[in-house]
């Protein structure tokens, strides 16, 4: 458990000592006197004091704060004129705006030089291996097969699947390694037409967990007294040949592991599928298990619940959640479903009609579950780039698609595309960097960058008390010609205090119920 704390504090003490150093720096280059420049909040353990600045480090490492001389907008005390020169309310609005900007851009340089070091010295992701290649899909008549990992696109070299925003309009061959070779495959298709066809190819394969009537989950494996779940579902479908083995899955630190003395060997019928088989025996794959219910979803109005266990839709027997979700997308518009689920091992309909929404920019059913589908995580490999050249340019590219995919992802809460479930607060910020930090340091400082890259953008929304909220309020000053009324100012930072608490009771929540 200290060790996990450990590696916390020094996960999220860079990106807060960046954060304020880049308010620190850009007050002290326009003149203004910085009081106090802490590391954490609550009871100061440690003090400095330099040249008429606090430096402190404070017992809650969860943030932290540069105290300007002069920053407070509803102070009535009158200040000297060389007073006026170093406080922060009377600097111009182009100082101020560069001053309260800092705290997020140091958050984006920080994450471009990290992700400088993990492309210049070599990192550990996923390799770009494929899942299943349908007999009859497109790719498939191009030679491209199972398991493929690729290596090149055209002359451009494939080191992650962060590399696939090639520069060409077309794709007219694809380098490939199987068995240990490499294999150029003619394609000849333009790129947005392949990678229409290749994202079908790159989703995580699922792990082959199944559950009862219970709610107990079982691993099925080929092999007696597996090493870990490091293969698929469909490998075990492809390799079946009448037998298997069970095994009951326990939850250890947030992972499911295979209790080995739990073995029970299971054997089917003549000519009977794997599948056929677990549904004999009352089993059903993961994926139709319920992991979370978005809060006012038909769904949730419905009354389902988390480890319910989606069973039929309209009379179909469901074999995955995919099956749900075509089924949905196959009814008119607002068409009541009935569907079957296991509730406490009994057998309950429930009549749901689902909500159209538009996910880029494609009108989707939803009912507003959240499978509780497991993945096999991919293999890792070291890729590195041939020069520092070309980890500079990638780095940039890396940190703009971090900013992209981070404003993206808040649209979607705010649509309603994913659930507010998906916020995390300290906890799993804890729990993914002490995972990260246990998989390898690239993949920490890759995570470092990320949430480097999240806390800088997060910070630029207009909320006030936020970074955002003081360049809006300096915009609302430009468009007045003057500061905002005292009362103005109140109001807003009620609100951006209270919704700042909202986000994280929501995250404090989550958090908390995820342990339960």
């Amino acid at each position: 458990m200290l060790e996990k704390v450990l590696i916390f504090v020094v996960f999220l003490g860079p990106l807060i000592f960046f954060h304020e150093l880049g308010h620190f720096f850009f007050a002290r280059f326009f003149g203004v006197k910085v009081e106090v420049f802490s590391i954490g909040f609550g009871p100061k353990i440690f003090k400095y004091v330099h040249k008429g600045t606090e430096y402190a480090l404070s017992i809650i490492p969860l943030g932290g704060y540069v105290k300007m001389f002069g920053d407070d907008p509803f102070s009535e005390i009158a200040l000297s004129d060389e007073e006026k020169k170093v406080a922060f309310n009377h600097k111009s609005k182009f100082a101020r705006f560069w001053i309260v900007f800092g705290g997020p851009l140091a958050n984006l340089i920080l994450a471009y030089f990290l992700y400088v070091g993990l492309l210049a010295g070599g990192e550990r992701v996923p390799e770009t291996k494929i899942g299943i290649v349908a007999e009859k899909s497109v790719l498939f008549d191009k030679g491209l097969r199972t398991g493929d990992v690729i290596v090149g696109i055209n002359d451009e070299k494939i080191l992650s699947f962060d590399d696939l925003n090639i520069k060409s309009s077309s794709v007219d061959k694809i380098i490939v390694q199987r068995n240990g070779q490499k294999i150029d495959l003619p394609i000849n298709m333009g790129f947005e037409a392949f990678i229409n066809q290749f994202v079908e190819l790159v989703s995580l394969v699922k792990k082959p967990i199944f559950v009862n009537k219970s709610g107990e989950k079982f691993l099925v494996s080929l092999v007696q007294k597996p090493a870990d779940i490091s293969f698929s579902i469909d490998e075990v479908n492809s390799g079946f040949l009448g037998k298997a083995f069970l095994y009951k899955l326990i939850d250890k630190d947030g992972k499911l592991t295979a209790d080995l003395t739990s073995e029970s060997e299971i054997n089917s019928g003549s000519n009977q599928s794997l599948a056929e088989l677990v549904k004999s025996l009352e089993f059903y794959p993961i994926d139709l298990s319920v992991r979370n219910v978005v809060m006012s979803s038909p769904a949730d109005k419905a009354q389902i619940k988390k480890g319910d266990i989606l069973v039929e839709v309209n009379g179909k027997i469901l074999q995955s959640f995919e099956d749900l979700r075509q089924g949905l997308q196959q009814l008119p518009d607002g068409k009541e479903v009935e569907v079957k689920i296991l509730t406490g091992g009994k057998l309950v309909a429930k009549k749901i009609t689902p909500e159209v929404k538009e996910i880029e920019k494609k009108k989707t059913k939803i009912i507003g579950i959240e499978s509780a589908v497991e993945y096999v995580q991919p293999k890792l490999i070291v890729v590195k780039s041939d020069n520092i050249g070309e980890a500079i340019l990638g780095a940039f590219t890396r940190t703009w698609d971090g900013v992209v995919k981070t404003f993206s992802g808040y649209k979607k809460l705010i649509t309603r595309e994913v659930s507010l479930n998906n916020i995390g607060g300290p906890l799993a910020i804890g729990k993914v960097a002490s995972d990260s930090f246990n998989i390898s340091l690239s993949m920490f400082f890759r995570l470092m960058a990320i949430i480097s890259i999240n806390l800088g953008v997060i910070n630029l929304f207009p909320i006030p008390v936020l970074d955002g909220g003081h360049i809006m309020f300096l915009i609302f000053e430009t468009i007045n010609g003057g500061p905002l009324s005292r009362r103005k100012l109140e109001i807003a930072q009620k609100f951006g205090v209270s919704f700042l608490f909202f986000l994280i009771f929501v995250a404090l929540f989550n958090d908390i119920s995820k342990l339960f």
